[in-house]
């Protein structure tokens, strides 16, 4: 049996964010569907910058894309 304390996470790809559709577990401003708008990367090849767009306002929003790992907060695509 699984320890309950062990939080689920969303297996993502850096290189594959770009485009990807999200769900806010809660919503955010009364909006749960997003999608990533821009990502750009350092010259290593880590993110440096991640922005998330709401499907509805299109209002746009600055993240750190580790959070989208968190399962209890967004889940892959539009649920």
């Amino acid at each position: 049996m699984k320890d309950e304390r062990i939080k689920r996470m969303n297996k993502i790809s850096p290189k594959k964010l770009a485009l990807s559709k999200w769900t806010a577990v809660t919503p955010i401003n009364k909006e749960k569907h997003f999608l990533i708008n821009d990502v750009k990367f350092d010259e290593e090849g880590q993110v440096e910058f991640c922005s998330i767009e709401a499907v509805l306002s299109k209002r746009i929003i600055e993240i750190d894309w580790q959070e989208l790992k968190q399962a209890d907060k967004w889940l892959q695509g539009w649920k």
